[in-house]
């Protein structure tokens, strides 16, 4: 039997793996954590943290495998770390699976345990969510009602009722069997039918009865993914906008992505920007309103780098519009910001936004002081970056777009406040570099594709080395780039400014589904602290 449930934890995991991209087979992730579930039921706490925390270490290992570009031990690290989430969650859905209905308060316990992975510690790793599985799935529509934590929600109660059906069996209640009448037709004390003896089902069981028992969660299941088809969409409000969006590429890879030449990336950039002003001129692309450039586009602070400053300005004068640039900038003598830098051709810097989270131990070192004596490795980060603390909307040409940086997309409140301080489109700016090839830039490119039918909100990514991409409201890619290549074209993108309904609630869906989850947890371990007390009482 404990065979049996390490089997299905771990092809739970290795399943739900295979949900995310490069491979995107999205309906493997009810299928997983089905599985996962299965490993769970019927086992104490104890027991079912262990196998929690196996499926988690399954699952994430590939999934994560990404961060091995920084060391292996990083990425083991990061692996264990993250998969006590997962241990604490089957350990609390142990309890749950006693309940009623128990397939509603696991689903809960998946969205708690992903809102704590997502704020501890060090501001948290919301990577990896399920939610992040499903950009173009039947699942997908759910993310303009309840963002990505209803999105894992309707995931996670898919794959319990699946493993619902598949375990609970029919109950059955004892009744007494008919004797016999004697041929006297007197009955004795003797003749007398035994209490307790044989049984009968109860109602609804039986052959008939198990099979409604089964197909009642299986079709609830196939149900929850096949209503998002009546959920209303924002419709186009007839106005759009040319971006360019800039890929430069970077000369090196992995940790050494920016190569021995001193501003090769800024000039990757800026050449790549006057080739786009070129086509533009010779009519081989329409004129844009603003162009996109990305994360780290330039190397070299233009702030107190007149070279840098110049290279910038030659480059954005040529295309004659203004430019978003992805600079790192000095914050006094020991810090720096990542900083989305609007370029006037005329004015030169103006408005920008900092990057609000920051990628512990790549931009800022948690612990410092700790870290730097024990990990020499942490001492490439130089400078601690220093975080904004306003949301992106930024005035650029005639639309105000919203600023994300990179990593912070896999944060819901971070692009949700640059949504609703009226940022549309959005423009994603990242640096892959580090990662080009790895499963990181289509993990990213699933995210955008999520976070534009959340909002009702075009996406235009810009990254170093790809994935750059123009994403539509509806999730569809419309033109993309292959990694690590120069390359750059004009899109036109839809602007929208309707919000939905998940723009509008904001955070109140995931925290009603957690408190769902965490008070069936607690009425369960009230119950079974009960039934303990009465053992003892009646021992």
């Amino acid at each position: 039997m404990l065979l049996a449930r390490v089997a299905a934890g771990v092809v739970g995991g290795l399943a739900l793996y295979t949900a995310f991209p490069p491979l995107d087979w999205w309906v493997c992730a009810p299928l997983g954590i089905g599985l996962i579930v299965a490993s769970l039921y019927g086992t104490r706490p104890r027991r079912a943290a262990w196998l929690g925390f196996l499926a988690a270490v399954v699952f994430l290992l590939p999934t994560l495998a990404w961060v091995r570009a920084i060391g292996d031990d990083v990425w083991l690290m990061l692996v264990v770390t993250e998969s006590v989430f997962y241990a604490v969650m089957a350990a609390l859905a142990a309890l749950v699976f006693r309940l009623r209905a128990w397939p509603l308060w696991f689903g809960g316990l998946w969205v708690a345990m992903e809102w704590a992975r997502g704020l501890v510690p060090v501001g948290g790793f919301p990577w990896a969510r399920v939610a992040f599985s499903q950009s173009e799935s039947l699942f997908t529509e759910y993310a303009a009602l309840g963002g990505a934590p209803l999105v894992s929600f309707a995931v996670a109660l898919c794959g319990a009722l699946l493993a619902y059906a598949a375990l609970v069996k029919p109950r059955a209640i004892p009744r007494p069997e008919p004797v016999p009448a004697p041929s006297d037709g007197v009955l004795t004390p003797h003749d007398a039918p035994t209490p307790g003896a044989g049984a009968r089902p109860e109602a609804g069981s039986g052959v008939k009865g198990a099979v409604w028992r089964r197909a009642v969660p299986v079709g609830v299941a196939l149900a929850v993914p096949v209503l998002t088809l009546a959920i209303p969409r924002p419709g186009d409000e007839g106005r759009t906008v040319n971006v360019g969006i800039v890929q430069g590429n970077v000369p090196g890879r992995g940790m050494g992505f920016l190569g021995d030449e001193p501003a090769v990336v800024l000039k990757n950039h800026a050449n790549e920007t006057k080739r786009l002003a070129q086509a533009v001129r010779e009519g081989k692309l329409p004129k844009p309103d603003f162009v996109a450039l990305p994360e780290n586009s330039t190397d070299i602070d233009p702030y107190t780098d007149a070279y840098a400053r110049q290279i910038i300005q030659d480059s954005v004068q040529d295309v004659g519009v203004p430019t978003l640039i992805g600079a790192v900038v000095s914050i006094g003598d020991e810090n720096r910001a990542t900083r989305s830098l609007v370029w006037d051709p005329k004015t030169g810097p103006g408005a920008y936004y900092d990057k609000q989270h920051l990628v512990p131990f790549g931009e800022y070192t948690p612990f410092k002081e700790i870290v730097l004596a024990l990990w020499e490795r942490a001492s490439l980060v130089g400078r601690q970056s220093v975080a904004g603390d306003k949301p992106g909307d930024l005035k650029l040409g005639p639309v105000t777009i919203g600023a994300v940086n990179c990593y912070e997309v896999a944060y819901d409140d971070t692009v949700r406040g640059t949504v609703r301080a009226g940022g549309s489109p959005l423009v994603m700016q990242a640096n892959n570099a580090t990662y080009a090839l790895s499963n990181l830039p289509p993990q990213q490119l699933a995210m955008y594709k999520l976070r534009a039918v959340e909002h009702n909100r075009a996406v235009v990514a810009a990254a170093t080395t790809g994935i750059s991409a123009n994403i539509g409201p509806d999730g569809k890619v419309s033109w993309r780039t292959r990694e690590l290549v120069a390359d750059m074209n004009v899109v036109k993108v839809p602007v929208r400014t309707r919000e939905t309904i998940a723009t509008k609630v904001g955070a109140v869906p995931e925290w009603a589904l957690m408190m769902m989850g965490a008070a069936a947890a607690g009425v369960a371990a009230w119950r079974g602290r009960r039934r303990g007390d009465r053992m003892r009482n009646d021992g």
